[in-house]
């Protein structure tokens, strides 16, 4: 039996935008998150992609926001750290998306490097929410164009990724010019000794909660496995997207290269395709992105860092073009879709060289994956 979100003490004008999103029900993380946040208490939250962590913290800091939006603030209330660029611009849109239809004005702005930063500088003013990669506000905040005097809460989010990334000093720096009395929400995928180490220096008597992973992760998503040889790949990849007549599809691909050559090949073959990696531009990526979540490209490739800015509720393919090294990123690339209680569809391509591999990411992830030989596969008609 779950709470409705009008029982989790949210603002009633948030209960709108939360029904124009399909948000249906609180995920086990929203109904945990969100009565301890409203009630200004510390929070440790251990979940996976696909939880709805990030509205679990966004909802009731808006609620906040909105009963001190008549105060005159020069600088942000709320600071949230994470570690990618592409990662702020998803958090920076679900602030966005839930306060832009409220009546009163609450302003998010999100800074990163690789970009130029003057334009960053000028639409400071008058924020509410900075949503923030460590080493750019630590630029800001050196340029005076940026001060931390007025937070009074903190979002740590995808902490383990912003440690492993070796941003352990920065964020250090960053906790020093905080001031003394805030909230602090830390949100990770893992309790390592680092999180473990923070989680001790920063949190105040905090709530804490693990959601366990195969719920939030597994329990929507269809997994299939193809026995595939690297040079079948390809056509392989192309029988499937008609086969299910794919409109909306995300392929991992190992390196910046690979990413490209699916593309080139898909873009042969006349597939409406488009990669997003490191060597890409923002601009390009932002741009991208953008265009496959509203549906307008019915293909995106993307490396493993790069994927931490696609959160779509209802992305209904994600393929495996190869496997990842880590057991953790497999979990993490299939996570990208069955969320927000829609269902998904997670498909690997996997060679006779990569077999051995796949045992331990399904031994790892606790789950048996159907494993079909392609050669046995019998395709329709198209």
């Amino acid at each position: 039996m779950y709470m409705p979100f009008k029982s989790l003490g949210l603002s009633i004008s948030l209960l709108k935008p939360l029904k124009d999103q399909q948000f249906i029900k609180p995920t086990p993380i929203q109904e945990t998150a969100i009565p301890a946040i409203l009630a200004n208490r510390d929070i440790l939250g251990i979940a996976q992609t696909g939880s709805g962590k990030t509205a679990a913290y966004v909802l009731p800091l808006l609620t906040r926001l909105q009963r001190n939006a008549g105060e005159k603030n020069r600088y942000a209330n709320v600071l949230v750290l994470v570690p990618t660029r592409e990662l702020a611009e998803q958090v920076k849109t679900v602030f966005q998306t839930f306060s832009n239809p409220l009546a009163e004005t609450i302003k998010t702005l999100a800074v990163y490097g690789g970009v130029s930063i003057n334009p960053q500088m000028m639409a400071m003013q008058g924020i509410n929410v900075l949503v923030a990669t460590p080493g750019r506000l630590l630029e800001l905040v050196a340029a005076n164009a940026v001060h931390l005097s007025n937070i009074e809460t903190l979002v740590l989010d995808e902490a383990d990724k912003m440690l492993n990334l070796g941003f352990k000093d920065e964020v250090s720096k960053i906790l020093s010019l905080l001031p003394a009395k805030r909230q602090n929400l830390l949100f990770s995928a893992t309790l390592n000794k680092d999180v473990e180490q923070i989680h001790q220096i920063l949190l105040q008597q905090p709530v804490v909660f693990q959601i366990d992973e195969e719920e939030t992760t597994f329990e929507l998503i269809n997994q299939v496995a193809y026995i595939v040889s690297d040079s079948k790949k390809g056509p392989f990849l192309r029988k499937l997207i008609n086969h299910h007549n794919m409109k909306q599809v995300l392929i991992f691909a190992s390196s910046v290269h690979q990413a490209d050559a699916i593309v080139n090949k898909l873009i042969k073959n006349n597939f409406d395709a488009k990669s997003i990696h490191s060597k890409k531009s923002q601009g390009f990526r932002k741009d991208t992105l953008h265009l496959f979540k509203i549906g307008k490209l019915r293909i995106l490739v993307a490396t493993d860092l790069m994927a931490r800015g696609i959160d779509i509720n209802d992305l209904p393919f994600v393929i495996n073009y190869e496997l990842p090294r880590a057991p953790k990123d497999y979990v993490h690339r299939i996570g990208r879709t069955g969320r927000a209680g829609s269902t998904g569809d997670a498909i690997s391509l996997v060679s006779q060289e990569e077999l051995h591999h796949f045992e331990v990411i399904q031994k790892k992830m606790g789950k048996k994956v159907n494993l079909i030989d392609s050669e046995t596969t019998v395709w329709p008609t198209i």
